[in-house]
């Protein structure tokens, strides 16, 4: 049940006045920006000593969710999180977790921390510029602990799902197919994956969204890791390759979110572990990470479609799957693509044009809306003016892409292709990818890739590092 503000507030104030030392009334509610799995709520409370701050994490709507491997509940997250605190990891205190008889749904009220934990302001930021060299380091120390943290002494082991590499794949593979969407780059990462599994891994808890942005810092040190909502039991070495996924670099050029290098990621986190690091895992896993998020983001867009959430934010991460399949491209079948050019007549029969009108609402939100307004309202007006970006893109494009895309598949398929379309040809491919037809050594089938994702990212976001990659902009 989506509970309403006001009865929200009202709510709170009596969990808050039985929980918290020292309450004294609820003075303000606000729900945070970003989110798009769970809701963040920034919550204000008098006290004896003056005005605290608290955080609140919830499930989308305040809904009931049953756990699943991906995601096993907040009460476990809560668990999770102090585990993590008494192993030495920084973490808030959990002072609250939600009960059903609360009615606010699933969730915990926790310690309010201060600090950065936007992935491009570490990247980026002059005043991180003398804790950047030194952080790798330090998140592989972070995970080490994580991955020593005593399953049976802390009751983590019957509260999480253990997941195997293989697992992990079949099932993300699985979740992608029931999509019904065909997007050969993705399931030629599948099968490349199923080929390269890990053998005999150590298993041991994993936090499987340690990344640049899933952790706050100041400029002296990492003050909390973040977001453990799909924690589980697995191949610690999946937390050493998903950092290094390029999708958390936030435009840096170093592997490591952005900020640091492979070799002090692995020296911090063999010092701490006492184990040698993989590096053929870690690779593995780097790539699991693009394939992965690719197929998240593909969800987050039919979340939109079916589920609570209808806010703009969700079908925008959806577009995002292009990006973690230039990755996978640059990772397995590198090669550099030059983009299709945009069409050169542009309809003028109208005025004003159907692109002018989507510029004029797209500036309309960057400047009038967000200038005045803050918070998540101000958020989401940038994810609306990008969102149409894309469709100004799609309009310029979509049609020399899609039109050599069908020709490059019409002549990997020669005659029997002449008169099929690109969505019977797609599915035709995919088909191929899945049942194991389709040799992943075919030169042609690689050149195909290249430039279907190259031409697909030029239209959802061609400032991403892994289009200059792929473009042979960057190196």
């Amino acid at each position: 049940m989506d509970v309403q503000k006001p009865v929200l507030e009202t709510t709170l104030e009596g969990i808050l006045a039985r929980n918290i030392p020292d309450f004294q009334r609820l003075l303000r509610v606000d729900r945070l920006s970003g989110g798009a799995s769970q809701e963040t709520y920034r919550i204000a409370i008098d006290t004896a000593a003056g005005e605290k701050l608290l955080a609140m994490r919830r499930a989308p709507g305040g809904m009931k969710v049953e756990p699943v491997p991906s995601h096993p509940g907040l009460d476990v997250e809560a668990l999770l999180m102090r585990s993590a605190r008494a192993a030495g990891v920084p973490e808030p205190q959990v002072y609250y977790v939600l009960q059903e008889a609360d009615d606010l749904g699933e969730g915990f009220i926790m310690e309010w921390l201060e600090g950065e934990a936007l992935g491009a302001r570490i990247v980026r930021a002059p005043n991180y510029a003398k804790l950047r060299p030194r952080l790798a380091y330090e998140c592989g120390k972070l995970m080490a602990r994580i991955h020593n943290i005593d399953l049976d002494a802390t009751g983590l082991r019957s509260r999480l799902f253990e997941i195997t590499p293989r697992e992990f794949v079949e099932q993300s593979w699985e979740r992608y197919r029931l999509l019904e969407t065909p997007q050969p780059m993705i399931d030629f990462t599948a099968r490349w994956l199923m080929a390269h599994l890990p053998v005999a891994p150590r298993m041991c808890l994993v936090h499987n969204d340690f990344r640049n942005g899933n952790f706050m810092v100041n400029e002296e040190k990492v003050v909390a890791v973040l977001d453990w909502e799909i924690a589980h039991i697995g191949d610690p070495m999946r937390d050493l390759g998903w950092i290094c996924v390029n999708s958390w670099r936030f435009g840096g050029e170093l592997p490591v979110g952005g900020f640091g290098e492979y070799a002090d990621l692995f020296r911090g986190y063999e010092e701490v572990s006492g184990q040698p690091v993989d590096i053929e895992q870690v690779k593995f896993w780097e790539v699991f990470g693009s394939f992965w998020w690719a197929v998240g983001c593909l969800g987050m867009a039919e979340h939109y479609r079916s589920g609570p959430d209808k806010t703009v934010e969700r079908p925008s991460i959806g577009r995002r799957t292009s990006e973690c399949q230039v990755d996978c491209v640059n990772l397995m079948i590198p090669g550099v693509v030059t983009p299709v050019q945009p069409n050169s007549t542009i309809q003028t029969l109208d005025m004003p044009r159907a692109d002018e009108l989507l510029t004029a609402v797209r500036d309309f939100l960057r400047a009038d809306i967000m200038d005045s307004t803050s918070g998540r309202v101000n958020f989401l007006a940038r994810v609306a003016g990008n969102a149409l970006d894309i469709v100004i893109r799609e309009n310029q494009l979509g049609g020399p892409a899609r039109a050599l895309e069908l020709e490059k598949l019409r002549a990997f398929y020669g005659a029997s292709a002449a008169a099929d379309d690109l969505e019977t040809l797609r599915w035709r491919l995919t088909r191929a990818l899945r049942d194991g037809t389709q040799d992943l050594e075919d030169e042609r089938l690689h050149d195909y890739l290249r430039h279907a994702v190259v031409n697909q990212i030029a239209i959802d976001q061609p400032r991403y590092s892994g289009f200059k990659v792929a473009t042979g902009q960057r190196d």
